[in-house]
């Protein structure tokens, strides 16, 4: 969300009466860019990848971290904001949408070198990934 600009990523949504909806409201609203899309807890929350939330500086995303490279915005992007708050003193809410090059005014490709730095330092991915950012 930027101002009354809304980027809206939904699955198993009608895309036309949410588009209808957050329009009446005020807001300029893109409702999937990339097309509609299926997915959401129906395919995004099996038993081994529930630890993210919480591993993640309580993050609110889908997945979980087992498996993925740091191409995929719910692991780079949380670390990002991890690392930003604790620098900051203070929380962080970022927000990406399918297809976002620019993330926190960043191209995402300097978001993905924090966070390789970031699990450089702590030992590799295997100890992100057993432990979480805590």
């Amino acid at each position: 969300m930027d101002g009354k600009k809304l980027v809206i990523c939904q699955s198993n949504a009608n895309s036309e009466l949410l588009q209808k909806k957050y329009t009446e409201a005020g807001y300029e609203a893109i409702v999937n860019p990339l097309g509609d899309w299926t997915g959401g807890t129906d395919v995004d929350t099996g038993a081994t990848n529930r630890k993210l939330g919480s591993d993640l500086g309580h993050s609110v995303t889908g997945g979980g971290i087992h498996g993925k490279d740091l191409s995929k915005a719910d692991v780079s992007i949380n670390i990002y904001a991890f690392l930003k708050a604790q620098t900051e003193g203070k929380t962080v809410e970022l927000s990406c949408a399918i297809g976002d090059s620019m993330v926190d005014g960043k191209p995402y490709a300097e978001i993905v070198k924090v966070a390789q730095d970031y699990i450089r330092q702590i030992g590799g991915f295997e100890k992100l990934a057993e432990w979480g950012l805590y």
